[in-house]
């Protein structure tokens, strides 16, 4: 080994002589991300897989070995599954199920027919994800729209969860050893802004999120004043059910969000909890197509475009901005049942 490999570290235990060029033939890109990049590969000129490239320069070591130690024992039909990983001096390369079937939410505005029903079939099949999670120990810390995806273009497709670079192992369920601000805002649970000490809960959270998004087409916490106003939203639970877009929408469904969305993470359901609710079992939503919610998802789906496209970088300013000592000030006046402290309100004059 020579000098240059003194210098670096090696994260995944791989056979460093084996190259991925050997077996895999790159092609193109088909995803970025802040600190990878995804290309469609094909094994030996034979089946098609995806490989997710990350540059060394930056990673957390122990974070990456965790990541992958994880990855390597998931096997469920709704998780995007790891097939191997190679590893050179400054890259680590995971070959990856591929999945070509686009993400949920461009699915459902390219739908002829759209109902609760179609939202709570997806819904079931994300929580089958979590329960098989959540029963391993593992919390996924990044549920949202981009990491929700149609495994193929057919239209009785499984929809799988992607995108694991956030998820962590739980310590024990007394001790959770988690309390890390991470994820994307809008989806973080409270407890996680206000980096209190949190288990798998936070991912119920943030599909009671995306639940919501699904049946109506816009966020439950979004405030034009900012993203400081968004997390202060989340930290004291605030959002309704506004008319005229969910009049049509069930009490069941609304039941279900209500759930999901507590404040207090003790009150929210498990996934297993979840998955046994009527409207999710299909025996409550109705089947009639929800033209308001495609329009409004339309635009939401076009507003997370332009984001993607003009502002990627402000992924970790956002985690910068909510760290900041002002931020972290303005967010700890909340209590976690959702009321202004009284030391805040009284400061306030609105």
């Amino acid at each position: 080994m020579n000098q240059q490999e003194d210098d670096v570290f090696w994260i995944a235990e791989s056979e460093k002589e084996r190259l991925l060029e050997q077996e895999y033939k790159l092609g193109d890109i088909i995803g970025r991300g802040a600190s990878s990049t995804v290309y469609r590969c094909l094994h030996k000129g034979r089946t098609e897989w995806a490989c997710k490239v990350f540059r060394k320069s930056g990673l957390n070591r122990r974070a990456a070995q965790a990541e992958i130690g994880v990855l390597f024992k998931l096997r469920h039909p709704n998780i995007i599954g790891l097939r191997e990983v190679f590893e050179t001096i400054t890259e680590i390369q995971l070959v990856l199920e591929l999945v070509t079937g686009g993400e949920l939410f461009e699915r459902i505005v390219e739908r002829g027919h759209y109902s609760e029903l179609d939202a709570a079939s997806a819904l079931r099949q994300i929580l089958d994800a979590l329960q098989y999670l959540h029963a391993n120990g593992v919390v996924h810390r990044d549920i949202k729209p981009e990491n929700l995806l149609y495994e193929t273009d057919d239209d009785d497709s499984k929809i799988k969860l992607a995108d694991f670079g956030l998820c962590k192992m739980l310590q024990s369920p007394s001790n959770p050893g988690m309390n890390t601000l991470c994820g994307t805002v809008g989806y973080c649970a409270p407890e996680v802004l206000l980096q209190k000490s949190y288990d798998c809960s936070v991912d119920l959270w943030s599909l009671g999120v995306v639940a919501y998004i699904m049946l109506c087409g816009y966020e439950p916490f979004w405030d034009e004043a900012g993203e400081l106003a968004v997390c202060r939203r989340v930290v004291e639970g605030t959002f309704e059910f506004s008319s005229p877009w969910w009049d049509d929408i069930s009490d069941s469904a609304k039941d279900l969000i209500t759930q999901l969305l507590q404040v207090d993470p003790t009150k929210r359901p498990t996934a297993a909890t979840a998955a046994k609710h009527p409207w999710i079992r299909g025996v409550t939503p109705l089947d009639f197509h929800m033209t308001r919610t495609i329009k409004k998802l339309r635009e939401f789906n076009a507003r997370r475009k332009f984001r993607a496209a003009t502002h990627a970088v402000l992924a970790t300013k956002r985690a910068l901005f909510l760290v900041s000592p002002a931020a972290r000030k303005e967010l700890k006046e909340l209590k976690g049942d959702g009321s202004v402290c009284a030391e805040a309100a009284s400061s306030k004059s609105t």
